[in-house]
């Protein structure tokens, strides 16, 4: 019976979290490799705290009274949290776990001393740490004692702190159980932390190791400060001792206090160099065991290491599977494609499927492997040229690895594999003909329509065969000759003419003025669209107080039945008939499209019909129009008064015709991706319906959580792994807290890079310029297009803007992002805007303060705090 609720260290293992919580798996597992030392004890198993919550009767309404706590109300959490803490900690221990529990210390040493440690089912998880969350105890001494402070440790499951940290990680508390570890107290000559990886660059080749005298514990709780060492292939390469003037020392009758250290000792080093090494030799051992990097807590005693806890480093970025040992290094798609969240399995295995370059997973991110170009000369200095006019901190990020030279090898000179445009080069030989573009377009919406025709009639698993063509289908669209050179095109005329009129006239980027309301670009035809649908909306009352209340994405029915409506209701539609295939993060096939999920429109509609008056779609293009037209008169009249002027003149006017005949066609070829997506993904949601339906799966969007491969597996066998989708939901979730880094190497070093710049005021935020003009007005962080309200003049902060934002572009004096290029489409859109936009800066969303008084310069990349 005893067995139930106690076991012996040696009898549990990392599979047995649920009976032993996470710590006490770990300390398990840690006590069966060999040559690692872990203190006798045992485990209080979370069965005997199920025997605790069934004689607390108030727990069950205290648990739901948590469950319906809003998001921000911390005072409610605070009140709630003490009083489960108080409802536990008052329940007797019941006699037959009391009894399993003084047995065990008989069979140990009744009296000796022990560390008292929780160890919730929720904890040391590869998703979730929560290190520090629970409560522990040292030196406690008795048997009454011990129980005492098991009974604190059932109850430290409910700390305010633990509770916010389960809230934050989407953690059922009913879920969580806790199980006590009771360990013999080891007396430390010095104790501290083992990292495998480094924590904050997350290079899985460096370890770090803090060290301080006595107790761990006076470390953990920030008492003193440790000794720091820096170990890289068995040596330690860098080195800082603390000054000790305190430890933390166990008293003979139990707890702690602390103490002076003796003055000959304060100022050196806690650990030797060869402890050290040791030392990390030792978690060496320890991160293979368990297969990722370890946060290890550890003790000193006679020369002799005991570890006393490991948990995986959670916050480090995931590095990408190779099939190989040799170093890599990956830059990120998402910071090209303006979208760093986290991707589900479905979304990045398809975008692998449909890219152009081979795509590396990590942390639902996608990376691309630049290793082989960064070590030939050429294509280096192309890359970096590409790179670096996109997102200079790319290119820092690059030449920081390169710097090293440790990471890229050198191979000869050869040519890139692949296109790879080359910034400065000479344009592209394409004429400046509007009927190139036509011809493009219609090329790719009879691409799209044959894919919609030929889809209807397939299912099973000769959809998925189907789909690996169409695949193949994507890809020749993207790589056609034609319009690559198209792209080029504008993007050389626009980085032609900023040189050069630099160069001319001193203006900086006078390229931005020359592309207002440049023709054909979907994405700023989409933001003005919605202002046409503001239109049908704004006269008449009832449906703008309709669209006030909507909730719900049928809401375009409801639209017909109220004076009006009707035409309210037929412009949402054709709208959605032509852009409902967007959304934010379109990348990813499982992020909900606008035609899924039109209630995601309505915020930006309101603020149209709010903000702006009948006709201001085709009133914002004239002006634009007009203004572009005034800046290429004025621009030329300048460079004829010039030296050599005419010929400069002619030169210019070639390329700002270029510009504009080209500059739209940039957005098109992802419009043409996202209407791909949205014929895939129809095909795929009735396989996923027909896998409910046939019970594999709970719900169609569980597909959402497989790869493309696994789901067409799915479909051909009749079954999914079980457990695979809980599993890959939780990894999710965990990817989704990660910030993924610009650049990624094979030993985990993120790097992000930086300005080299000395031409910011102090205080101001660094960043890419990339849309003229200097505006000052209200921020408005905003992370998520639907929680968008905006009035005229408010500048938009936020994370990225991918080309779904266009449509909150309309009512915004500027733009301010974390993430961006000078090509990428927030950039883009901006200009056509003629908003003053600064990309790359980053933590603005956290920097700046919503609702602060800020200016942005958009001409020489920077942001002001105002007020």
């Amino acid at each position: 019976m005893h067995a139930r609720y106690v076991r012996d260290l040696q009898e549990i293992d990392e599979t047995q979290v649920a009976l032993a919580g996470g710590k006490g798996a770990h300390l398990g597992a840690l006590s069966r490799i060999d040559g690692v030392r872990v203190p006798a004890g045992f485990c209080v198993t979370t069965d005997a705290f199920r025997r605790v919550v069934e004689r607390a009767p108030l727990l069950d309404g205290l648990l739901d009274r948590l469950s319906r706590l809003g998001p921000d109300d911390r005072e409610g959490l605070r009140t709630l949290s003490a009083e489960i803490c108080r409802a536990v900690e008052a329940v007797a221990v019941p006699d037959d776990v009391a009894e399993a529990i003084t047995g065990a210390l008989a069979r140990s040493g009744a009296h000796d001393a022990y560390a008292v440690r929780s160890s919730a089912t929720a904890e040391d998880l590869p998703t979730a740490s929560f290190a520090g969350q629970q409560d522990s105890y040292l030196n406690v001494v008795g048997p009454a004692e011990v129980l005492r402070h098991v009974g604190r440790c059932w109850a430290s499951l409910f700390t305010e702190r633990a509770v916010a940290y389960r809230r934050h990680h989407g953690i059922d508390h009913r879920a969580v159980r806790m199980a006590v570890v009771v360990q013999r107290m080891a007396l430390p000559d010095a104790a501290g932390v083992l990292f495998t990886a480094d924590p904050v660059t997350g290079d899985r080749r460096t370890a770090t190791v803090d060290a301080g005298l006595g107790l761990g514990e006076a470390l953990v709780s920030g008492l003193v400060d440790p000794d720091v060492f820096t170990v890289r292939d068995d040596r330690v390469v860098a080195e800082t001792i603390a000054v000790k003037p305190r430890a933390l020392r166990p008293l003979p009758g139990g707890g702690t206090r602390e103490e002076e250290v003796d003055a000959r000792r304060r100022e050196r080093p806690a650990l030797t160099h060869e402890q050290v090494v040791r030392l990390v030799r030792l978690g060496r051992r320890i991160e293979a065991h368990f297969g990722r990097p370890q946060d290890i807590e550890w003790c000193l005693v006679d020369d002799d290491f005991r570890i006393v806890q490991s948990r995986p480093i959670t916050t480090l970025f995931p590095v990408p599977e190779a099939d190989d040992t040799d170093p890599h290094v990956y830059v990120s798609v998402g910071h090209q494609q303006m979208m760093t969240d986290a991707m589900k399995p479905l979304g990045y295995s398809m975008w692998q499927l449909t890219a152009m370059v081979p795509m590396h997973e990590a942390g639902g991110r996608l990376f691309v492997d630049v290793t082989r170009r960064l070590a030939s000369p050429a294509s280096r200095a192309a890359l970096l040229d590409a790179v670096g006019k996109g997102d200079p901190l790319i290119r820092d990020a690059l030449e920081t690895v390169l710097d090293r030279g440790d990471l890229v090898p050198s191979l000869p000179d050869e040519a890139p594999a692949g296109p790879a445009p080359v910034p400065g080069a000479a344009p592209a030989p394409i004429d400046a003909d509007p009927a190139i573009v036509t011809a493009l377009v219609e090329r790719s919406r009879a691409s799209v329509a044959a894919l919609e025709r030929d889809v209807r009639t397939r299912s099973g698993p000769e959809l998925f065969d189907f789909l690996l063509e169409a695949f193949e289908e994507h890809r020749r669209v993207l790589a056609d000759p034609l319009s690559f050179r198209a792209l080029m095109a504008g993007m050389e005329a626009t980085w032609w003419l900023n040189d050069k009129l630099l160069a001319w006239l001193g203006e900086k980027n006078a390229a931005d003025a020359l592309t207002l309301s440049a023709p054909g670009n979907v994405t700023s035809e989409m933001g003005l669209a919605l202002l046409d649908v503001a239109d049908a909306i704004r006269p008449h009352p009832e449906v703008v107080a309709f669209l006030e209340r909507v909730e719900d994405d049928d809401f375009p029915d409801g639209l017909a039945k109220l004076p009006g409506g009707a035409g309210a209701r037929d412009a949402v539609e054709a709208y959605l008939d032509r852009y409902g295939m967007r959304c934010v993060g379109e990348i990813d096939i499982t992020r909900p499209r606008w035609r899924e999920r039109p209630a995601a429109l309505v915020p930006a509609i309101l603020d149209n019909v709010r903000n702006f008056g009948p006709g201001a779609a085709e009133r914002r293009f004239r002006k634009g129009l007009e203004e572009a037209r005034e800046k290429e008169r004025d621009v030329l009249t300048r460079l004829r008064a010039l030296p050599d002027g005419e010929r400069k003149a002619a030169e210019t006017k070639r390329m700002i015709d270029r510009v504009r005949t080209f500059a739209g066609y940039r957005e098109y070829p992802k419009y043409g991706i996202v209407s791909r997506y949205a014929v895939y993904k129809r095909a795929l949601m009735e396989e996923a319906g027909r896998l409910v339906r046939a019970g594999v799966l709970a719900e169609a969007e569980d597909v959402f959580f497989l790869t493309f491969q696994e789901f067409h597996e799915a479909v051909r066998t009749g079954r999914v792994e079980e457990g695979l989708v809980r599993r890959r939901e939780e990894e999710f979730r965990a990817y989704c807290a990660l910030t993924p880094p610009r650049v990624l190497t094979s030993d985990g070093e993120a790097l992000d890079g930086a300005y080299r710049r000395d031409d910011v005021p102090d205080g101001a935020l660094a960043g890419l310029p990339v849309s003229a003009g200097t505006v000052e007005g209200r921020a408005r962080v905003v992370l998520d297009m639907e929680d968008a309200d905006l009035e005229a003049g408010d500048i938009l902060v936020t994370a990225f803007t991918d080309p779904s934002w266009s449509p909150v572009f309309v009512g915004i004096a500027g733009l301010v992002t974390e993430v961006g290029g000078l090509m990428t489409h927030g950039a883009v859109i901006a200009r056509e805007y003629g908003l003053p936009a600064v990309v790359g800066v980053a933590g603005a969303t956290r920097l700046i303060e919503d609702g602060r008084r800020i200016r942005v310069h958009g001409t020489d990349g920077y942001v002001e705090l105002l007020s």
